[in-house]
């Protein structure tokens, strides 16, 4: 059996404003190009006021080999509260959603169904809230929101938000494993593992970093997370 190469990554953008305090959306699509991922997940993709424009303008997207995910919701952004999910140009997509997820702050998650290599992928991708009540019901919310997908494979990525550690996230239920991670914020000085990937079991991760170049370090308060996957049983 031919196993199948993924790379994914999930990372929290700021709305491509930087630590020094610029909004530049073109050194964050240089930070995302450089981590050469076939799937990468976005927080504060968007921005807050009226139709939540776009924080990386459609046309940055021209000529590097990939694209933001299109989903069904009547505005300018490029995801659902921030959340968006880009993939090289040569991954088909299957189907797609998009939920609002419970708690005081507005929030919510994004799924992709995807056809890569032969095989199908369902992908979520989420940012959880501030305050742990609200994350539990969240993770319930995006437990139930994964089992709408008939897809075997599947991961959810994000900022889960959570500092003290993997046994706050049990919430997400039996089917995902959540990856220990490295800190990915702050990025100046990283101390806490926010950003998360979660996975089932029709995956072996071979390798999961914090990207720390110059670049990523000034382009947003996260670091950049990305695994290596193998996708079990690939013809």
């Amino acid at each position: 059996m031919t196993k199948v190469f993924l790379r994914v990554a999930t990372y929290n953008i700021r709305k491509a404003l930087g630590n020094d305090r610029r909004r530049d959306p073109e050194r964050t699509m240089r930070v995302i190009e450089a981590l050469d991922a076939d799937i990468v997940v976005l927080q504060e993709a968007d921005m807050r006021l009226g139709l939540r424009p776009p924080s990386l303008p459609p046309a940055l997207f021209d000529g590097r080999g990939f694209r933001p995910v299109v989903f069904a919701h009547g505005r300018d952004s490029l995801g659902w509260h921030g959340n968006a999910i880009l993939i090289r140009n040569s991954i088909e997509v299957l189907s797609t959603a998009h939920i609002d997820l419970p708690g005081l702050e507005p929030r919510g998650a994004v799924m992709v169904d995807l056809h890569f290599e032969g095989r199908d992928i369902g992908v979520i991708g989420t940012h959880l809230g501030l305050i742990r009540a609200s994350r539990r019901r969240q993770l319930a919310a995006l437990r139930a929101f994964a089992g709408h997908s008939q897809i075997s494979a599947r991961l959810v990525a994000g900022d889960f938000n959570e500092w003290s550690g993997l046994s706050h996230l049990a919430g997400l239920g039996p089917d995902f494993r959540v990856l220990p991670s490295p800190p990915t914020f702050h990025a100046r000085k990283p101390v806490a593992a926010l950003d998360r990937i979660a996975l089932t079991d029709d995956f072996t991760l071979h390798d999961i970093r914090a990207v720390l170049t110059p670049e990523a370090r000034r382009a947003s308060d996260h670091l950049p997370l990305v695994a290596d996957l193998t996708l079990k049983g690939a013809s």
